[in-house]
């Protein structure tokens, strides 16, 4: 989708302290790459009165995604892996810190609102993906699902294209990894015990914190802890794979609940687990900020002093391979050396090997037929 030059980008009035009831931001940050803006704020360019005007709740829209590939290629070594796929642009879930923010930025939106409530679809997907894997030019590797939004954000749930894209994974029997927030990967159990035979299939499930009140103004429209722990249980029975990712870590919210997420996900069946520091590129940032200041405000400077210190003193973030999912310094160290003692206690070291020994083509089920 080509994204339009000199497109206008509304930057809303930012709501009350508590911000959005189901949204992570309660804001529209400028888009970066426009070079015409309007602040609602500015009293010079609107007649209403911020305070006095009736703010409508933000409805969801969805947009089709006329993409013509499926199947993205990055080559970051932080992430690992070098091949995925993402049926949504944007996820509704909202979750404030999300990284994939400023990706909406491309299209002409902004990283705020925008983000959590302008879902791109892409219908065509699972037929997409039965072209790519099917051509001769597709080496059998692993898949990531999830490599930048949910795959199973709530719209999933009514449009199946996740699962419609595993059952042609299935087909071929390509490896394939998931990493989601939400329980509702537990309905395609079928599908990935069935890829879990041909060791093909490994599930992620993200647990930022044990404490739903915190969860739900973090990563507002994603299942509870409850349901995650209960979908590792689930999956974990069913002979798949499956581990944690406590990410992200944000000292001074979350990260002294690293012990007790690691326990509970163990106790659950989660065989390992990674963790990831709070990554705050571009927009994140002030609408990270906005969002302590709604909800923790008494906690911002403490927040923000220690990943500032993460990131070398002076900086926010820092974008630099190796050190961006990490960090570095005392608290850095602290929160890794934390999770690393948690695993060994919890027994999360057993990380699954996925093969392609059992990779197939269309061409080659049609000659055993």
């Amino acid at each position: 989708m080509k994204r339009k030059a000199f497109r206008p980008v509304i930057n809303e009035t930012p709501q009350s302290r508590e911000g959005i009831h189901g949204r992570g931001a309660s804001w529209s940050p400028a888009n970066r790459f426009e070079k015409l803006h309007v602040d609602l704020n500015d009293t010079d360019v609107v007649d209403a009165d911020p305070e006095e005007a009736e703010k409508p709740r933000r409805v969801t829209q969805y947009f089709d995604d006329k993409t013509k590939t499926i199947i993205a290629r990055n080559q970051s070594p932080d992430v690992g892996f070098e091949t995925s796929i993402n049926p949504y642009r944007g996820c509704e879930h909202g979750c404030i810190y999300c990284f994939a923010r400023p990706t909406h930025e491309y299209l002409g939106f902004s990283a705020g609102l925008d983000f959590e409530s302008r879902i791109m679809v892409k219908h065509d997907a699972p037929r997409l993906l039965e072209t790519e894997l099917s051509s001769p030019k597709w080496k059998p590797q692993l898949l990531m699902m999830s490599g930048v939004t949910d795959c199973y954000q709530p719209v999933e749930r009514k449009l199946r294209i996740t699962r419609r894209c595993l059952e042609v994974i299935a087909k071929f029997r390509n490896p394939v990894a998931i990493l989601t927030k939400n329980k509702l990967v537990t309905r395609d159990i079928d599908i990935l015990s069935e890829l879990a035979k041909h060791k093909c299939a490994v599930v992620n499930l993200s647990v930022t914190s044990l404490d739903p009140k915190l969860q739900q103004i973090l990563e507002p429209r994603t299942s509870p802890p409850a349901g995650r722990l209960d979908a590792v249980a689930q999956l974990r029975a069913a002979g798949i794979p499956v581990g944690v990712m406590v990410a992200p870590v944000i000292p001074g919210i979350n990260d002294h609940e690293i012990p007790a997420i690691v326990a509970a996900c163990a106790k659950a069946g989660a065989q390992f687990a990674g963790h990831v520091l709070l990554r705050l590129p571009w927009a994140v940032a002030p609408l990270f900020e906005r969002w302590l200041d709604e909800h923790f405000p008494e906690r911002k400077a403490k927040v923000l002093e220690r990943l500032r210190h993460a990131r070398g003193g002076e900086r926010l973030y820092d974008s630099r391979w190796r050190k961006r999912q990490t960090g570095e310094g005392i608290f850095a160290e602290q929160i890794a050396n934390m999770f690393e003692v948690a695993c060994r206690r919890g027994g999360m070291t057993e990380r699954p090997k996925l093969s392609i020994a059992s990779f197939r083509r269309t061409h080659q089920q049609l000659e055993m037929l």
